[in-house]
């Protein structure tokens, strides 16, 4: 292929085209970003999201792309989103398995009517489960078992065997597989015309594999029909398409202003800043600052939360998980991802800055009766000297008392791309913060182990008493500190993207973990985002309570938090809706949105604190 230009406008054209022409759909865009994968709905339809090709390109890598794209038009055609949604499973490995069985279903009715596209399709799974890494798997992982039910459903859906870079992946899990689920996954083929009974029996399957296979629909509390589902899509469509249309009006002004350049002047200006902040009576935060709390809920609403040792949680440091080198070597793979990662995010994190900074200028108050005299206005003691002597004060804003916590999901379904996305927007506006005199905390929350680990063991031990509560050892990782500068803590970010620290997500605990340490802070503004990609599952914890324990526990957290506390709270789900948690919240559909929307969450907060500080000035 030729290595210009106008090459690569040629395989955007003809790969939009392919994609329209599979899907047998008017209402598809196709759009092209580094790294983009997956399909967003739009007000106007659907949006299929595909890497950007390379200038250079080769005939495998044309293959890899054309293979990407006849998976997410398949996914058009043959997918009916409100009956996927109503059946898939809320988070972890279930929601993952569910969606890498959906994609096998439409791939493998795609195949067996276009030769092409199957073709394309083997090219694009060889290449895949290479950059996994399936071809050096030695033995069973928890966070391979989608791949792998996936992998094992294409072979059964297609008669075709695996990639050859999957067969040692497949070689560790096949007997496993067919001893637990065989007979199910056969009984799939005959389903494959029907969405909802394949569905149906893909959640047979979960049960099988003894994962938790209740859907969203399903959960306590969580009774609203197809026209509230319909409702929360348009509300995060029209989110999603606020962020395009932020980035596009900011495109014209953004170019002039070097994102990594800051006037001196105005550093050293914010450094100066001594403001006391306003009297602790004046502050109706000031009672509840310095008091972490761990409430109590109403036992008429919910069971009392339980743990039943809290001994093996850990709270560590990103760096005392790692040792020096690889933490060197996940901070450099994380620079290079950053590198393909300019748009949208940079030009929000320039627009953002512009925002903080404006906020952050001195301005006078006129004609008081104390203070500095003011010259500007001696003129009219001189033309009337009845007149009385005016005076001026320099106030400053208060806007530097601000802390930021990013709470960031650590599951095993955040890995891959959400993940590596997660890392890069926290050090994004890590950096974009703490030019402007904000400080900023990086927390994440996982388990130690997968089902349990010595939580579980305990339990054994003491003869599996009923109701035991939580059964798996949390870890809550630290990545970077509010106090800490972000060139001291720059490396510890890089610590998401290593191969095993995703694990399971207890969301209830792991906020109010972030609420205690945010509560004590001197700011006199706390803000608390989270981002997440699913509810809370633990498969020991939710094996031997209700099924819903986690995520109610999850509620009365944000409920305490929302109503009682100063804290301002804010989440944004992945590919999971979080509006039904959060009172103020997003969901986005694909992680490469979300480095935009988590700025675009945070301009609209300071927006918010910039309207609120006008009103008071001048209400005096």
């Amino acid at each position: 292929m030729p290595s210009d230009q106008d090459a690569q406008d040629l395989i955007k054209r003809v790969t939009e085209a392919a994609v329209k022409a599979v899907a047998a759909r008017n209402n598809v865009t196709v759009s092209f970003a580094p790294g983009a994968h997956g399909i967003i709905q739009t007000e106007d339809g659907s949006q299929a999201r595909l890497p950007t090709p390379a200038r250079t390109f080769c005939e495998g890598d044309l293959s890899i792309l054309r293979g990407e794209a006849d998976a997410a038009a398949l996914r058009l055609r043959y997918n009916d989103v409100k009956t996927f949604h109503r059946q898939r499973p809320i988070g972890g490995n279930s929601a993952e398995l569910f969606d890498i069985a959906e994609q096998a279903r439409v791939e493998a009715l795609g195949s067996r009517v276009l030769a092409g596209v199957a073709t394309n399709l083997d090219e694009y799974h060889e290449s895949r489960c290479k950059d996994k890494g399936y071809h050096l798997v030695t033995e069973r992982e928890e966070s391979q078992i989608a791949d792998a039910v996936g992998l094992l459903l294409r072979e059964r859906l297609t008669g075709k065997p695996s990639p050859d870079s999957a067969q040692p992946l497949m070689n560790t899990w096949r007997s496993w597989l067919e001893d637990k689920a065989g007979k199910r996954i056969n009984e799939l083929k005959s389903h494959l015309h029907d969405q909802e009974e394949f569905g149906e029996t893909i959640r047979d399957i979960l049960e099988d594999l003894e994962l938790p296979s209740e859907s969203e629909g399903e959960g306590e509390g969580d009774q609203g029909t197809e026209e509230d589902q319909e409702n929360a899509e348009d509300e995060d469509q029209s989110e999603n398409s606020e962020v395009e249309q932020d980035s596009q009006d900011d495109n014209g002004d953004s170019d002039d202003m070097d994102f990594e350049g800051i006037d001196p002047d105005a550093l050293e200006d914010m450094e100066d800043m001594g403001d006391e902040g306003e009297d602790a009576d004046e502050d109706p935060s000031s009672a509840m600052r310095g008091k972490p709390q761990n409430p109590e809920f109403n036992e008429s609403k919910v069971n009392s939360y339980r743990t039943f040792t809290t001994t093996h949680d850990e709270t560590i440091s990103a760096e005392e998980l790692c040792e020096p080198e690889e933490l060197t070597r996940l901070r450099s793979q994380l620079d290079q991802q950053l590198s393909h990662m300019q748009g949208v995010v940079s030009r929000l994190a320039n627009r953002l800055q512009r925002k903080l900074m404006a906020q952050q200028q001195r301005w006078w108050e006129f004609d008081l009766e104390e203070g500095i005299l003011d010259a500007g206005r001696l003129s009219r003691v001189v033309t009337d000297p009845q007149h009385p002597l005016s005076y001026k004060v320099e106030n400053e804003s208060n806007f530097r008392d601000t802390v930021v916590t990013m709470l960031i999901d650590n599951s095993g379904s955040m890995r891959g791309r959400p993940i590596s996305v997660a890392a890069m927007s926290a050090d994004i506006i890590s950096r974009t913060l703490e030019r402007c005199a904000v400080k900023v905390e990086v927390l994440g929350f996982t388990t130690r182990t997968w089902k349990g680990g010595q939580s579980r063991e305990d339990w054994i031990s003491a003869n599996k008493p009923a109701n035991p509560g939580r059964l798996n050892d949390l870890r809550h990782i630290i990545y970077k500190g509010a106090d800490a500068p972000w060139r001291r803590s720059r490396k510890n970010l890089g610590l998401m993207l290593r191969e095993g620290l995703l694990k399971e997500n207890i969301d209830g605990e792991a906020l109010l973990w972030a609420y205690n340490r945010l509560i004590g802070r001197p700011e006199q503004r706390r803000i608390l985002m989270v981002i997440s990609d699913g509810a809370p599952v633990d498969d020991a914890t939710l094996s031997v309570n209700p099924g819903n324990y986690l995520e109610r526990h999850l509620r009365d957290v944000i409920d305490y938090i929302e109503k009682y506390t100063p804290i301002e709270l804010t989440a944004i789900g992945i590919g999971h809706d979080v509006t039904r948690y959060y009172r103020r919240a997003v969901t986005i559909n694909d992680a490469e949105e979300l480095g935009g929307t988590m700025m675009q969450n945070l301009t609209e907060l300071f927006d918010e604190k910039s309207v609120r500080d006008i009103r008071k000035r001048t209400s005096h």
